[in-house]
């Protein structure tokens, strides 16, 4: 299994405790567009899922880690 799977299957297994590098990796890997222009919070956006904008502090929170995990289920749909 991919490292990428790896992550996924492990944050559906567990969403705490996340970085923002791990989700940034997923996000590049099914090519989702992301930024953070100098604040606080991050915005992922790919034109076929809805939009997230989370906190890019750590830890963050499982709530943004499970809308995320919503996105890349719409992707793979």
């Amino acid at each position: 299994m991919p490292r990428v799977e790896k992550i996924i299957a492990r944050m559906k297994s567990n969403p705490h405790d996340w970085r923002i590098d791990d989700l940034e990796m997923v996000a590049s890997h099914y090519g989702i567009e992301w930024r953070q222009h100098g604040t606080s919070h991050v915005t992922f956006h790919h034109p076929n899922a809805d939009k997230i904008t989370g906190p890019a502090h750590k830890p963050i929170k499982p709530v943004y880690i499970r809308e995320f995990l919503k996105m890349i289920a719409q992707l793979e749909e």
